[in-house]
């Protein structure tokens, strides 16, 4: 894997779209200061995902786009193309080669590529992260980079071998890790919250399931009994509706007729239109025709003036030739010829010339080479004398400082002892007086434990009456909603329906619903209702003609059965008076019959209508109670099972579902029970708020006098610790009395031992200053040697060049006129190819003219005849036309003899829609039960004839089967009735809440489960990678280590260097750096000169270059302060780097950009903008 190219358009200083190929190996980018150069290595790094403007030498990333100059306008944005050779797949993707892209737009917007598709700075940095290339660009090496790595923390220094080694993914795996786990905690304690919360409500939402169950079962008992009532009550009236329907199909036979009728009629209106249709073809193929001939006299007639035109202009087309001559070319190419021959006899000479220059620089080089290794080995020689003579200086330093330090030591152990006794002695005092304050703290009464212990109580009491007190309010909660909703339910059920809703809405008069001006009392309202008859779900009329008026509308917009009361009429006092005497004959107490009129209050328009009707009725417990009210003259009586009898009819038996009147009461007796829930409410929540209160007050009480405690507490710990502490420092004074007196008679005996050494080494130091030395004079030589065998390089180096220049000139101006005899004799050719060819073309041009005269006249022929053709269609189309006409009139008679034959069916049809009404009266009663059994049971009454008619068997719980009964079933359903009443209220949707929360319970549950597996999964993968990390990282550390001794030395010959770990931890240790240059004693960075800093920064980052290989490095004037001897070498190092990775380096110096295999030239351009020009050295190698 290597570069292969670099695009840059509009990025900083590169205006115009420039393009850098790169080849594997060094590649050396050179050129004046400012012109642009650095510009290459911030747009590599900026492709590549760089964030940080100031790495770009920039104050804002704006800065990146051109900018203009006084001769160029500024651009709007900059782009930046990275192409890289991945035919050895290190990059994990599908494709040989690959483009990164980077465009950033003045507005702010940027956009990134990678082959094309547009992706994330994420994906680009994923993408380049397993080749060691990430967000800290280790692998380019800018200006000011070898300062930033002197300047960096330890920390800072894990970081470049972190990204080198290509753990900074797995880091970034932990630490989106471990943000889960973070973000899980407080789910987790939701969620189990959550699920502690649910299992405290599924206790008494089982019960109310339970209660619910046994309700449904009663409940299809019910239903099941009421629709084989109502089944058998629409199985009757079906056999009276079917008896209507005779009369039905004698109206049927005459519409038949008439219809036999309408459809002769339309049969001869279909014949003629058929007729016309078929006519039409024929006449719009006339027309057809007719326009063709018009259209083809025209088109005839335009040929012929086109043929004379052709014909004109072919006769004024021929041209002769003129230009140069094929002689002409041929003479030129001779020419020609001959001047190539010339400059390849004189390229010939220039490449001897060069062979010649190639051979005295290489000897030049060698001659170089061993001066140069001559005088390093004299400059080493006096260096390690140097050496010697420092380590000795060194060492008689460290001894006298020694010396110095034991006797300072010796004074300081005196001091210690002295000060150890005397703080023993005041410890000693001090643990007295504590133990006794301590022992008498003890023995005393403890009057604040007492007081907490009573607080607590408090604490406990008020927590349990506020939850008590939230119990009550959530009861009345509970009762409150339980009430509204009942409420809510039964006002809904209270809205009209059907006929009597759109009456209401739709027409005028309209007092308002009945049963809203009525009111009913003792529970009679069932009755009450069935002796109105169900006008008690109608509407109030204003009048008679309203009345009237509403009946017709319904009537017409097909609404249904309505039900009105209008005022009129006189009261009837003499059926009221019957009434009641009936019902004192009766005997039958208030509870069980009363009359009407006493329990029925009216109001409103229609007051007097209702009472009047209700006049004649006594209310009756049950059947047998109103036997005994008819029995004693009552006119008629009403039950509250629904049953009327009067004199002469009786009405009733079946079971019906609660009265309008019954609703009317329950929905307001809700709305009361709802209003006392809801000042329940109110009162217990005050109630929670007082002992909220209270438990607020025992809380800081108790809080006080822990605090209290604790402060007690605290003190007397801190007494206990403070014993301690006197105790060990009593313990540590004595020792430390003890081992200085051992120390000081230790430090005797090391200070005589050192003073001897001292002595020694002064003496040994003395006899190596006298030995005389002339190293020096040596190297003098030595280097003045080498300085004259480079300067003759250099001049060879120049011949060489000027000789490549001069090769290169003559191979220029050889490829400019090769081929171009050959080219000229070419061109000589076609000419004469072109001449013959315009003759040819004039020979033809000559017979065109001649066949277009022809095709002229043959045109004038067509074109007449085409004329005498269009004549006779036109006369044919006119006569199709009046035919036509004559068929429209015909069609016109029949339309009208089908429309009188409608209109009569019509009238039949008006007739057939009268007995239709007739009918629908019949069936009135019919719909009603059909209606009820839609209302009540939701079936449609086939279906519930079907199913539960009097024909079906009843089933029992034994498996058996028998008869219907209709006396039974009406038993049954006061049975399951009777059920109902004792179940008492039942929460209808607790069965689907209780699953549902029972559900919802165990899905938590497995969430709950889910989430700690979960947990222990990324707990599981954060060790993972801490042990990834950990084995990557030490084995980085270690090979970085290795090889950053290797190269120190290599660049410090004699030298030692290392990396030394800050702590034992690899996961989290940072990296410092120790180097001693040769010849000197300290480590410290911060103590070496500037060139040898710059050093030891290039060596930590060869180490891991090496170490850790990435496909490409790229140095900005890395080597600029280097002297000659580094330069070498760091060359070296540069040429060990080249086997395996790619090196792009900007450079000034001559030294390095001999050992480049491509050379790149950036200069700058009167217009501001930077230019690049390149040139492979290997092509400019001698064969």
């Amino acid at each position: 894997m290597h570069l292969k190219s670099l695009t840059l358009r509009g990025f900083k200083s590169f205006a115009t779209a420039t393009i850098l190929r790169f080849e594997p190996g060094i590649n050396c980018v050179v050129g004046p200061n400012g012109s642009g150069k650095s510009n290459v290595v911030d747009a590599l790094a900026w492709v590549m995902g760089e964030q940080g403007a100031k790495n770009l030498r920039g104050g804002n990333m704006a800065d990146v786009i051109f900018a203009g100059t006084s001769k160029r306008p500024a651009l709007g944005r900059a782009e930046v193309s990275l192409t890289i050779d991945n035919s050895d797949g290190v990059l994990p993707i599908d494709y040989t080669e690959v483009t990164i892209s980077r465009t950033l737009f003045r507005s702010g917007g940027s956009e990134y590529a990678i082959n094309g598709t547009s992706c994330r700075l994420l994906d680009i940095q994923e993408l380049l992260s397993d080749t060691g290339m990430g967000r800290e660009m280790h692998v380019i090496i800018g200006q000011g980079k070898l300062d930033e790595v002197l300047k960096a923390g330890a920390e800072d220094r894990r970081g470049f071998i972190e990204e080198a080694a290509g753990v900074l993914k797995h880091r970034r795996r932990k630490e989106k890790a471990l943000r889960k786990l973070e973000s899980m905690s407080g789910s987790l304690a939701r969620i189990e919250d959550l699920s502690a919360e649910l299992r405290r409500q599924l206790g008494p939402l089982a019960r109310q399931a339970e209660a619910a169950r046994k309700a449904q079962v009663m409940q299809a008992e019910a239903r099941d009994a009421r629709a084989r009532l109502l089944a058998d009550d629409l199985a009757q009236q079906q056999a009276r509706v079917e008896s209507h329907e005779v009369d039905e199909s004698k109206l049927s036979e005459r519409r038949a007729a008439e219809r036999a009728r309408v459809g002769d009629a339309q049969a001869r209106l279909a014949r003629l239109e058929a007729e016309a249709a078929a006519a039409s073809p024929e006449l719009a193929a006339l027309v057809e025709r007719w326009e063709k001939a018009a259209s083809l006299e025209e088109r005839f007639r335009s040929l012929r003036q086109l043929a004379g035109e052709r014909q004109r202009s072919l006769a004024s087309a021929a041209r002769p030739f003129h230009g140069e001559r094929p002689e002409d070319i041929v003479r030129r190419a001779g020419r020609a010829r001959i001047e190539e021959d010339e400059l390849r006899a004189r390229a010939a000479t220039a490449q001897d010339a060069l062979t010649a220059a190639i051979s005295e620089r290489e000897e030049a080089e060698d001659a170089e080479h061993r001066a140069e290794r001559e005088r390093a080995a004299l400059a080493k020689a006096a260096a390690d004398k140097r050496e010697d003579a420092a380590r000795m200086a060194g060492q008689i330093s460290a001894a006298s400082s020694r010396v110095e330090a034991l006797e300072a030591e010796k004074r300081r152990a005196g001091e210690s002892l002295e000060a150890a006794k005397r703080r023993a002695d005041q410890a000693k005092a001090e643990v007295a007086q504590l133990e006794q304050d301590i022992v008498a703290g003890a023995q005393a009464e403890d009057p604040l434990t007492e007081r907490h212990e009573a607080n607590s109580a408090e604490l406990s009491a008020a927590a349990a009456a506020l939850e008590a007190a939230r119990s009550r309010l959530l009861e009345a909660r509970s009762q409150t909603a339980s009430w509204e909703a009942k409420a809510q339910a039964l006002k809904e059920a209270l809205a009209p329906e059907d006929a009597t809703a759109w009456a209401w809405g739709n027409c005028a008069g309209i007092d308002g619903l009945v049963r809203e001006s009525l009111a009913v009392d003792g529970g009679w309202e069932a009755a009450v209702e069935a002796a109105l008859a169900g006008t008690a779900g109608g509407l109030a009329a204003e009048s008679l003609d309203s009345a009237v008026d509403a009946l017709r509308a319904a009537r017409e917009a097909e609404a249904g059965r309505l039900h009105l009361v209008h005022p009129g009429g006189a009261r009837r006092e003499s059926a009221e008076r019957l009434v009641r005497e009936a019902v004192a004959a009766a005997g039958l107490g208030p509870d069980r019959a009363v009359a009407a009129g006493d329990v029925v209050r009216a109001s409103g328009s229609s007051a007097d209508s209702i009472a009047r009707f209700l006049a004649e009725y006594a209310l009756a417990r049950d059947l047998e109670d109103a036997r005994l009210l008819i029995q004693a003259g009552a006119p008629a009586a009403a039950t509250l099972a629904g049953d009327v009898i009067d004199r002469e009819f009786a009405r009733g038996g079946e079971v019906s579902r609660a009265s309008t009147l019954a609703r009317r009461a329950a929905f307001e007796s809700a709305e009361r029970e709802a209003e006392k829930a809801r000042r329940e409410g109110e009162t217990a929540e005050e109630g929670v708020r007082r002992c909220q209160e209270r438990l607020a007050r025992a809380r800081s009480e108790h809080e006080k006098t822990g605090a209290e405690l604790a402060a007690r507490d605290s003190r007397e710990a801190a007494a206990a610790a403070r014993l301690g502490v006197l105790r060990q420092s009593l313990s540590a004074s004595r020792s430390e009395a003890e081992s200085n007196a051992s120390r000081l008679d230790a430090l005797d005996v090391e200070l005589g031992s050192k003073r001897e050494e001292l002595e020694i080494l002064s003496a040994r130091r003395d006899a190596v200053q006298a030995d005389p030395d002339d190293l020096a004079e040596r190297v003098v030589r030595a280097a003045e040697s080498q300085r004259a065998a480079h300067e003759r390089t250099r001049e060879c180096r120049h011949r060489e060049t000027e000789a490549r220049l001069a090769l290169r000139t003559g191979e220029e101006r050889l490829r400019a006129v090769a081929g171009r005899a050959d080219a000229l004799m070419k061109s000589a050719q076609a000419l004469a190819e072109r001449i013959e060819r315009e003759e040819r073309q004039a020979r033809r041009r000559e017979r065109a003219a001649e066949l277009a005269g022809r095709v002229a006249e043959w045109a004038s022929r067509a074109s007449a005849v085409a004329q005498r053709v269009r004549e006779s269609a036109e006369k044919r189309r006119k006569s199709g036309e009046e035919a036509r006409e004559l068929r429209n009139s015909a069609l016109k008679a029949v339309r009208r003899e089908l429309e009188e034959a409608n209109a009569a069916l019509r009238e039949l049809e008006d007739a057939a829609h009268r007995h239709e009404l007739l009918r629908a009266e019949t069936r009135m009663r019919y719909e009603q039960l059909a209606s009820k059994s839609l209302e009540e049971l939701g079936v449609e009454a086939p279906v519930l004839i079907e199913e539960f008619g009097p024909h079906r068997p009843i089933p029992l719980d034994e498996g058996v089967e028998v008869p219907y009964v209709r006396e039974e079933q009406e038993k049954r359903l006061k049975k399951a009735e009777s059920g109902m009443a004792r179940l008492g209220k039942i929460n209808p949707l607790a069965l689907e809440e209780h699953a549902a929360l029972e559900e919802r319970q165990k899905y938590l549950a497995g969430q709950l489960a889910d989430l700690k597996r979960t947990r222990e999964d990324l707990l599981g993968i954060v060790r993972t990678i801490d042990r990834r990390v950990q084995e990557v990282m030490a084995s980085a550390i270690e090979d970085v280590s290795e090889r950053f001794a290797d190269v120190f030395a290599r660049l410090f010959p004699g030298g030692e260097g290392r990396l030394v770990l800050t702590d034992d931890d690899v996961l989290t240790a940072g990296v410092e750096i120790e180097a001693r240059p040769p010849g000197k004693r300290v480590k410290r960075l911060s103590l070496l000169s500037g060139g040898e800093r710059s050093l030891t920064a290039v060596a930590f980052l060869v180490a891991i270059f090496m170490a850790r290989p990435s496909p490409f490095y790229v140095m900005d004037e890395v080597e600029a302060a280097l002297d000659d001897v580094n330069l070498s070498r760091l060359i070296e190092i540069f040429s060990e780097l080249q086997s395996s990775s790619q090196l792009l380096v900007v450079t000034h110096q001559k030294r390095t950009m001999e050992t480049a295999d491509t050379l790149y030239g950036v200069t700058m351009r009167e217009d501001g903008v930077s230019t690049v020009v390149s040139q492979r050295l290997r092509d400019v190698s001698p064969a």
